[in-house]
């Protein structure tokens, strides 16, 4: 015990029987494997934090450099790739304090009887302007009558906004989306497919991890910091639900 409050988190007690003291070890041994995870996720947000803002940090850094040497002229194009780094730095602080929430257990939701075929629409709604930019068709096969869901809808909507965002960046110019709902017993089932150039099946079980990239090649300006499909999980999780991607290339 004195061990485990110095910090060391690894500490475990055998435990032989079924007395009092064999419960006591088996609860210290269930607190400290906690604390262990816990500061397990800890140290990975910092170190997930630190890689992640390295990049955009060092980017307006050289810039503002450049611009205090005189190499580089403050005009509208410096002052946009700034506000874009800056724009990029403030989304993964926000995917990261999100990913924290979910991670501890704490995210808010709203929850009330809602229909998904309506956020749905919305989402595709709010899509649609990158999905023409990208040269692609979106199809939506969901119930024309009221499809009821108990849902947090602005949390759902976030979810299949980012699910339509992957589709988009990864499904080339003239290809198509598709999202349909149904109902599956007391539950909805909602997909969101595309006819991009599919994941590897190496890949496929990685997908949902906090800053997997199928493609490595890919920036994080085209591919993302690595961390939607993540956060989609956890707010699909926290609603009781289950997710699972389904590819072939």
């Amino acid at each position: 015990v004195r061990r485990l409050g110095q910090g060391d988190f690894a500490q475990r007690v055998n435990v032989r029987g079924n007395d009092e003291v064999a419960e006591l070890g088996r609860s210290f041994n269930s607190m400290a494997q906690g604390l262990e995870q816990a500061e397990q996720l800890r140290r990975n947000m910092v170190s997930d934090a630190a890689h992640e803002l390295r990049t955009p940090l060092s980017n307006i850094s050289g810039y503002l450099e450049a611009i205090k040497d005189g190499v580089v002229q403050p005009d509208p194009g410096t002052i946009q790739s700034l506000h874009e780094e800056a724009v990029l730095m403030g989304k993964l602080v926000n995917d990261l304090q999100e990913l924290t929430l979910a991670d501890a257990g704490e995210l808010t939701l709203v929850r009330q009887p809602e229909d998904i075929a309506d956020t749905i629409r919305k989402a595709v709604s709010a899509m649609q302007p990158k999905i023409d930019l990208g040269g692609l068709s979106v199809h939506l096969d969901v119930p024309a009558g009221r499809l009821s869901c108990d849902i947090d809808s602005q949390r759902i909507g976030q979810v299949l906004r980012n699910l339509l965002a992957n589709a988009v960046t990864h499904t080339p110019n003239g290809g198509s989306i598709t999202v349909s709902a149904r109902e599956s017993g007391n539950q909805v089932e909602v997909i969101v497919s595309d006819t991009g150039d599919g994941i590897p099946p190496e890949d496929l079980p990685h997908v949902f991890e906090r800053f997997y990239r199928v493609d490595r090649s890919r920036t994080r300006d085209t591919g993302g910091s690595g961390l939607g499909l993540t956060i989609v999980k956890r707010l699909v999780e926290a609603h009781g639900g289950t997710i699972q991607a389904r590819s072939e290339p």
